[in-house]
């Protein structure tokens, strides 16, 4: 019997960011048919094998994604087999490079002949872009386009099908170290899982917190996560500027105790229910008890007094982040300003303090566009996870060639090892 209907495509993805204060899981389902992208599973673990993006202890972050993983299985039922990974850490690095090509089929002609650009003089115009010579010790991550030019024509999105004679392509190349990236596949590899994709952690953020509109007309995307804080600019609906800085918000919780002496743990805490990034709109009525050890004296603190500590160090971070701004190839000012993703953007009153230190508009990036156990999940911090979960189905051909040739390699290693034990 005929089949009149092709049944419905669902494509579960998995999305994992490994940071430094935590591990975030998410299991994500594609209906291909409807478009749509459903969360289904969320496990979380705190992280205490990496610091800022590189791993210091290998046993205990695999037991940290383990647990992440096993809580997000539980919750969406399901068996994980691949994930997406996220990667930051200051041996991220930005270029912006570009390539050209002739477009030519067949013989050459002694004559000028404009031809149809395929698909293929596409792939050859942005592996020619990222031809530049880099360290032994890095790899290409992403490559990223941001226009095409044909002959004359300038600001072309996707030439596929067009005519001219001459190809050229503007592209922005994110690089890593390959160290700091084996260590990590390896991590989530010794669980018997594959690695299908490796992303800045910034762009997954974008992926879940922005609109085409916004990187269009200008944004940049600042995510402070607890060691790092990752940016990454748009517009014209290209990457234009991608850099790491090493500081974060665990920063400040250093700064509350190393000045109020207590430990960093209590130190968080406090942060999290008093701290306020701009210190004129905390109170300095309200008092709080503090933490007292092994006999010590009853201390009391203002909120206002703890601010004054957050925001000095909080305005040192966005003049970081305004300095990557300006270092930006973008003559017109950011339409939409900057979004904040990450657990550093749920400081109180951070948005007042970005908006008088940047001179820009400034907003709280949350996940969109997902349906499902939204609720759970709604907060900035786990904006760079569920990007990841969406970023196969999105960007297919943006994933490092490394990992394909890896992923591609480990399945012909299973093959021979097979036809050697059966003969």
């Amino acid at each position: 019997m005929k089949r009149l209907k092709k049944p419905i495509e669902k494509n579960f993805h998995v999305g994992l960011d490994i940071g430094s204060s935590r591990v975030v899981c998410a299991i994500v389902t594609t209906d291909v048919a409807e478009k749509q992208t459903k969360l289904l599973g969320l496990g979380e673990a705190p992280s205490t094998g990496i610091k800022k993006g590189c791993i210091i202890h290998r046993d205990k972050t695999i037991e940290e994604i383990e647990k992440a993983l096993a809580d997000a299985e539980m919750m969406a039922n399901t068996k994980v087999s691949r994930v997406v990974l996220s990667i930051t850490g200051e041996h991220i690095r930005g270029i912006n490079t570009q390539g050209a090509i002739a477009v030519q089929k067949g013989a050459v002609s002694a004559l000028p002949v404009e031809h149809e650009i395929t698909k293929q003089d596409v792939h050859r115009v942005l592996e020619l872009a990222k031809a530049i010579s880099l360290p032994a010790d890095r790899d290409i991550l992403h490559v990223m386009p941001q226009e095409f030019l044909i002959d004359t024509m300038d600001g072309i999105k996707d030439p596929v099908g067009m005519t001219g004679r001459r190809l050229e392509a503007k592209v922005h190349l994110i690089t890593m170290a390959v160290t700091a990236a084996k260590n990590l596949v390896h991590c989530v590899e010794e669980l018997g899982l594959e690695v299908e994709g490796l992303v800045f952690q910034a762009l997954a953020a974008s992926l879940s917190a922005l609109d085409d509109d916004e990187k269009n007309l200008g944004v940049a995307l600042v995510d402070i996560g607890a060691g790092t804080t990752d940016v990454a600019i748009y517009h014209e609906g290209g990457l234009r500027h991608t850099a790491v800085l090493g500081i974060g918000a665990s920063s400040i919780t250093n700064d509350i105790a190393v000045m109020l002496q207590i430990g960093l743990e209590e130190a968080e805490k406090i942060k999290k229910t008093y701290a306020s990034a701009k210190a004129s709109m905390s109170s300095t009525d309200l008092e709080f008890e503090l933490p007292v050890k092994n006999g010590g004296l009853a201390r009391k603190i203002s909120e206002h007094e703890l601010s004054r500590y957050v925001e000095a160090r909080m305005i040192e971070i966005l003049q970081l982040i305004l300095r990557e701004i300006s270092r930006a190839d973008i003559k017109e000012k950011l339409t939409y300003g900057v979004v904040f993703t990450g657990g550093g953007a749920q400081l109180r009153n951070l948005v007042p303090l970005a908006q008088e230190i940047l001179n820009m508009p400034v907003r709280i990036g949350h996940p969109k566009g997902l349906s499902g156990a939204v609720d759970i999940a709604s907060t900035p911090e786990y904006a760079t996870c569920l990007g990841l979960a969406q970023w196969i189905s999105t960007y297919r051909d943006y994933l490092p060639v490394a990992l394909q040739e890896k992923t591609l390699k480990r399945v012909v290693d299973k093959v021979t090892q097979w036809l050697k034990e059966f003969f």
